[in-house]
């Protein structure tokens, strides 16, 4: 009597009371492990010997925004390819399917992917012969309620046989994840932050200032997006899942390099104030302040799993190690730079919470300033530079509003930020960089406005790499570059003596010699002085995805190839010394590094292709 009701229950859940019928649609693509099931092939094959229980029932009761839960299932019927999604909203049925695109097709019976899986042999190598196993889960606020579903048939051929009891978080509306990034002007700071509240049912703000004295509210924007924005599937088919609200405020009139506590707000009707955990962040340096400053750099570092789900141990294998090391050194950075492809959602919207929250304890706290990756933006006649299906339809949309930059035109993702003593100019890969597009004109704008008296350190980054890499696909083209790469930027950057430019895109680390027109400037490898005669280039994108082959010839300007995970630490000690280190993201100890050291008459000295114009005139 009790499995029948279990089973009325389950059919209640889904909102079905056919049980015949195969589900039409396709299945994934790529290497996202959420693109590898076919959930609009799934079928019913409900059973009173299969159950699936999850606990707690409640999550966060004490204000956490991260739970670990606890799943126990059985099936009389094992099999080795057994699997448990997590689906958020709970209710995954029929109903949030987009209507069909004729009368004759069948609307399949679950039409969205879930946020995480696990095998169930991954807790229970007998599983196959006991039938019983238990996961845990680690699961994050995310503005909904979660189910647990028991599927038989693989990825490919799922049958639905069990769905748990709902649990959810104690409020899932609540502000979470907030994303530190410096504004328009140095002595601005953006907090931006996900939550479940729309402006018509709560006030957004942050409240902030300096311990012991007065705390000031400044409001927020609000911004989201719907399923019409996204541009093809996933992201607009089964990757699709309501994103919440965005919200934006800009913390103006900072004294420089001053330790400031913050907190996000929501301010019901009632008056009543939801309020975030509490947090802190230091000021950003006045241009050309003279002071320590500490800048990591990376790519491509995606998310991973803590509970081992979604097998992300084969698709973004470093993430977590990256993140980590990042996390232990905090204390000693002053800001980060990640150069696109951030998530790799790749069109599962669900997975940018997840990426969020993965970062937060970084983002937090200090500036987390993002670039534009062909993850992010590539989708075929949508505006991007390359006529690819990278981003799984996302087409800019998610990253645009998921994360702030200080750019004029957020979906043009180029910007300039100074921060004390160095000036960063950001390129984005996937608009059209060549002399004469719009994006040049920034490019060259921003490297020419920096006064190098004050601000020494001029650093250029891209996604993809711009200038040279000695990766496999670039050495089978011969040109060790991204095409079109350096033959626009390369003059741009020696005539404003550009001193490191980065790229990510490429899945490893190289460091090439101070470089132009593809020769060494130099012979010494480990420390830099006197006159800026090349750029050195650094190629970082071993954050965290698959890592990519070199190719077997080493070019003569190659310095140091690692065929690791890892990133790059840069330390300003003033406006004369700067250090440069690549840290493995496995143990963060130091692999390569070098110093450069010069004074302002170095940065002014003429070199080849640089010179300023004179007159012989008295």
């Amino acid at each position: 009597m009790e499995q029948s009701f279990q089973l009325f229950a389950i059919l209640v859940i889904l909102g079905l009371t056919n049980l015949g019928g195969a589900a039409a649609g396709g299945g994934g693509f790529g290497e996202q492990p959420l693109s590898k099931i076919a959930i609009e092939k799934a079928t019913l094959n409900l059973s009173c010997t299969a159950s699936i229980n999850a606990s707690p029932l409640v999550l966060g009761l004490q204000g956490e925004d991260t739970e670990w839960v606890t799943v126990k299932l059985e099936n009389h019927t094992p099999t080795g390819d057994d699997w448990v999604g997590v689906f958020s909203p709970a209710r995954f049925n029929a109903s949030m399917c987009p209507p069909v695109n004729a009368p004759e097709e069948q609307t399949p019976y679950i039409c969205t992917a879930p946020i995480k899986y696990k095998y169930a042999t991954d807790s229970n190598a007998n599983y196959t012969k006991t039938g019983k196993a238990t996961l845990k889960f680690q699961l994050i606020n995310q503005r909904a309620d979660f189910s647990f579903a028991l599927f038989t048939g693989g990825l490919l051929n799922p049958k639905l046989v069990a769905v748990s009891n709902f649990i959810t978080f104690s409020n899932p509306k609540a502000p979470v994840y907030p994303r530190l990034a410096q504004g328009k002007s140095w002595n601005e700071m953006t907090v931006t932050w996900t939550s479940g509240y729309d402006i018509n049912e709560a006030v957004p703000f942050v409240e902030w200032g300096i311990e012991g004295q007065t705390r000031m509210r400044s409001g927020a924007g609000t911004l989201t997006f719907d399923r019409s924005m996204m541009c093809g599937a996933p992201a607009k088919t089964v990757g699709w899942r309501d994103p919440g609200f965005i919200h934006t405020s800009f913390l103006k009139d900072l004294w420089p390099n001053i330790k400031q506590f913050y907190r996000m707000g929501h301010r019901l009707s009632n008056g009543t104030i939801i309020w975030s955990k509490k947090y802190t962040f230091r000021s950003s340096p006045y241009p050309g302040q003279d002071s320590l400053q500490r800048v990591i750099m990376f790519g491509d570092m995606g998310k991973g799993e803590r509970d081992g789900s979604n097998e992300y141990s084969n698709y973004q294998p470093g993430a977590l190690n990256t993140t980590d090391q990042i996390i232990k050194d905090l204390k000693n950075i002053d800001i980060v730079f990640h150069i696109g492809d951030l998530s790799y959602a790749n069109g599962y919207i669900s997975q940018w919470d997840q990426f969020t929250a993965q970062v937060e304890p970084i983002a937090s706290t200090v500036p987390y300033m993002v670039g534009s990756g062909n993850h992010e933006r590539d989708w075929p006649d949508s505006g991007s530079f390359y006529d690819k299906v990278d981003s799984g339809g996302e087409c800019g949309v998610l990253a645009e509003t998921m994360f702030y930059v200080p750019a004029e035109n957020r979906a043009k993702f180029w910007y300039k930020t100074d921060y004390g003593m160095f000036r960063f100019c950001i390129a984005d890969t996937e608009h059209d960089w060549r002399e004469g597009s719009e994006q040049y004109k920034f490019i060259e704008n921003c490297l020419a406005t920096v006064d190098r008296q004050k601000q020494p350190w001029l650093i250029f980054a891209a996604h993809r790499v711009l200038g040279y890499s000695s990766d496999y696909w670039y050495g089978q083209e011969g040109s060790f570059e991204e095409p079109m790469g350096r033959e626009s930027l390369q003059r741009l950057w020696q005539k404003y003596k550009v001193d490191i430019a980065f790229y990510g895109h490429v899945h490893n680390y190289e460091r090439s010699c101070p470089v132009y027109q593809s020769q060494c400037v130099t012979s010494e490898k480990s420390h830099y002085s006197g006159a800026v005669k090349g750029t050195i280039h650094v190629v970082v994108g071993g954050a965290g995805s698959h890592l990519s082959d070199f190719s077997q010839v080493t070019p003569n300007w190659s310095i140091f190839r690692d065929y690791d995970y890892g990133f790059v630490k840069m330390t300003a000690f003033n406006h004369t010394s700067l250090l440069f280190e690549y840290k493995k993201s496995s143990d963060g100890k130091v692999y390569d590094s070098f110093t450069i050291s010069r004074d302002y008459t170095d940065v002014l000295a003429c070199v080849h292709d640089s010179c300023e114009a004179t007159t012989a005139a008295s």
